[in-house]
């Protein structure tokens, strides 16, 4: 099934670790509360240092970024799930980075919140916030439109149907795996 995602990139470096993603203070907010839920979004990335700018807005509880292009190792630290389910209550469909945390690619596909691309090039250093991109999940690349470039991604495989049903127990109902 055809699927692309466009928006607005919020750009990251190296070693963007879970601390930054969402700090433990915020984690006793329940995700399977709808009102938490997006309270937790509110404080996604708000662990970053001041150089990479508000991911969102002051007053805001969403971001406008739908997508994350980062470096080696993101999600790195601690193996909270909390990571990217901030992310995907804000509103980040998905990351693109040169690598992951084992853990956090784990809990990307075992909540369902959001895509953890590869990339085969080192975007981050190239990319910069606020660019438009698109994201051709037929075709695995990445189009910055700004720099009317087009760049390789390494194909999601697997992954990708476990996050389209919504997540690892959805997936298995789906499939049949465990009974309804």
């Amino acid at each position: 099934m055809s699927k692309v995602i466009q928006g607005k990139i919020f750009v990251v470096d190296d070693n963007i670790d879970t601390d930054q993603i969402i700090p433990a203070e915020y984690l006793t907010l329940v995700p399977s509360k709808p009102d938490e839920y997006e309270k937790l979004g509110s404080y996604a990335l708000i662990g970053l240092p001041d150089r990479y700018g508000k991911f969102i807005a002051p007053g805001q509880m969403k971001t406008t970024y739908p997508i994350i292009v980062a470096g080696e190792n993101f999600g790195c630290g601690s193996s909270r799930e909390h990571a990217p389910i901030a992310l995907g209550a804000s509103g980040v469909e998905a990351v693109v980075a040169q690598s992951y945390a084992r853990i956090f690619f784990r809990n990307c596909a075992a909540t369902g919140e959001l895509y953890p691309w590869e990339s085969v090039e080192r975007l981050c250093d190239e990319f910069q916030t606020g660019q438009e991109v698109t994201i051709d999940f037929d075709q695995n690349q990445i189009v910055n439109h700004a720099l009317n470039k087009v760049y390789a991604l390494k194909p999601l495989g697997e992954v990708r149907p476990v996050i389209d049903a919504g997540g690892i127990f959805a997936y298995a109902r789906q499939t049949g795996m465990i009974s309804r």
